[in-house]
């Protein structure tokens, strides 16, 4: 015995079965309860609750880059802080002697001027968007700043060592702020 398809009961269901259909369900117990199950299986979709669009993120979106924007900006004022009251100390504090103190010095200052140059750039925040390769370019850079930074902090460091550290930053610093200064007369094209 032959039993009504899908489309036979779907047809059924719509009211627009064939003549053939009409009569199998008529006589077939089968068929009859699969014609139950698709009415049941119409009603618990109709049941379901309607969907609604989720509501605007934006602003939650925005705070939160917002808050990682003051939060870098913070970082590097500390970080331009601790670089210029560590050059101070070392004016201050060491005396003028061997060449190797001079180029310090001078690798001290180099890192300061490129700092403050950077902070007329505008450090990244300008509002201007910035491509994705810029961006981990720039972060890829601030974070070896960052490590340096560390070391210079954390002991205190023989005078070649410290002075390949100082370079070393002042040579990001000088990376940075062309990717920096890149962005600023691309966008301003």
């Amino acid at each position: 015995m032959m039993h009504c398809t899908m489309d036979d009961l779907l047809a059924l269901q719509a009211g627009e079965a064939s003549g053939w259909a009409r009569k199998h369900l008529e006589t077939c117990a089968v068929c009859r309860a699969e014609l139950d199950i698709l009415y049941q299986r119409v009603a618990q979709l109709k049941a379901l609750p309607g969907l609604r669009a989720p509501r605007d993120r934006w602003p939650a979106v925005r705070a939160v880059v917002l808050a990682g924007r003051d939060r870098r900006r913070r970082v590097w004022r500390v970080g331009t802080l601790a670089a210029a009251a560590a050059l101070a100390g070392v004016l201050l504090l060491r005396p003028w002697g061997t060449d190797l103190e001079g180029q310090l010095v001078q690798a001290q200052q180099r890192s300061a001027t490129l700092e403050s140059t950077l902070q007329q750039v505008g450090g990244g925040g300008d509002g201007r968007v910035m491509s994705g390769r810029e961006a981990a370019l720039a972060s890829a850079l601030e974070d070896r700043i960052a490590a340096i930074d560390g070391q210079l902090a954390e002991r205190q460091a023989e005078e070649l060592e410290a002075l390949n550290l100082w370079r070393q930053r002042a040579d990001l610093m000088q990376q940075l702020v062309q990717v920096r200064v890149t962005r600023a007369n691309y966008v301003g094209l």
